[in-house]
């Protein structure tokens, strides 16, 4: 079981892990331990599991369990561990929350409510104060529902007025709202970059670190950008973050969980399929990621 981490130690790269699946959609858990291990020789400062990017949306509360258990014996004191949980009721985050609270889980990953409705702002509050009640584990919000998006306004007030909401984990295009939220957030509040084009400025602006399926897609050179980023190398930095659009362009499309997989295959971390209906790679996509790894694995001074 991994050590849990106080909130001001959850930073830098935390990729929310692709899960290896089985040909019968079941989870490969010696794949995922071999996942866990791989990330881990790449120098990543903790592991995610359970979001959009390890199909947290179809995966069954003991499945969840069984993958934060797994991910959480690799990573041991490490890094902080975080288990995402995407549900569409208070009653079932907490179902979730509940099944991983006693396995070394630093912080949750909790989605607003996404099916059609939108709740009013007391009512979308009222959640996650209920989730972090019911468990006493942090909750990064992860803003990631187009119907459903949190303002800054709330997002802000709610790290202000919620003691167990720490952060924020904006997703999505949108890098005015992350600069907004960077702008007034307070010096305990974590807000995490998942933009994936625009993982440099990101940084650059102040993040606090990065959880996105791009860092799941090239760990290495996420991290390296990360450390270009905190030593003041911007040359270097603009380098590696046109190499990582280059792969984000190749990988981004409906079938990007597939994708996203077969480019992390290219690199030693074959994960398997993906859960259906979610399409296979194309020839087409295989050969543009196949053209992407290798430019993103090539010496940055050979493509600066």
């Amino acid at each position: 079981m991994s050590r849990i981490f106080q909130p001001s130690e959850i930073a830098g790269i935390l990729p929310p892990l692709l899960t290896p699946l089985s040909d019968d959609e079941t989870i490969d858990v010696s794949s995922l331990r071999e996942l866990s291990r791989f990330m881990l020789r790449q120098g990543v400062q903790g592991l995610v599991v359970g979001g959009s990017s390890g199909e947290g949306f179809n995966l069954s509360v003991d499945e969840l369990r069984t993958m934060t258990g797994v991910v959480g014996e690799e990573l041991g004191e490490s890094g902080p561990l975080i288990a995402g949980v995407i549900a569409n009721s208070t009653r079932d985050a907490i179902e979730r929350a509940r099944a991983i609270a006693d396995l070394g889980v630093s912080a949750l990953q909790l989605t607003p409510v996404h099916y059609i409705y939108k709740t009013d702002e007391e009512a979308m509050i009222r959640h996650f104060r209920e989730v972090y009640d019911a468990v006493g584990i942090p909750i990064i919000v992860y803003n990631v529902i187009p119907w459903n998006y949190l303002t800054p306004r709330l997002l802000l007030r709610m790290m202000r007025e919620e003691p167990g909401v720490i952060g924020v984990k904006q997703s999505a295009g949108d890098l005015k709202l992350l600069a907004d939220l960077l702008l007034d957030a307070g010096p305990r509040d974590r807000i995490f970059a998942a933009i994936d084009a625009l993982l440099y400025p990101s940084m650059a602006l102040g993040a606090h670190g990065v959880i996105s399926m791009l860092a799941a897609a090239a760990p290495r050179q996420c991290l390296e950008l990360w450390e270009a980023v905190q030593r003041g190398d911007h040359a270097t930095a603009l380098a590696l973050h046109r190499k990582m659009l280059r792969l984000w362009n190749a990988i981004f499309a409906d079938n990007r969980i597939a994708t996203s997989k077969f480019a992390l295959s290219l690199q030693g971390a074959p994960l398997g399929i993906s859960r259906r209906p979610t399409p296979a790679v194309t020839p087409q996509q295989q050969a543009a990621i196949r053209s992407a790894v290798a430019d993103l694995t090539a010496p940055v001074a050979d493509v600066a």
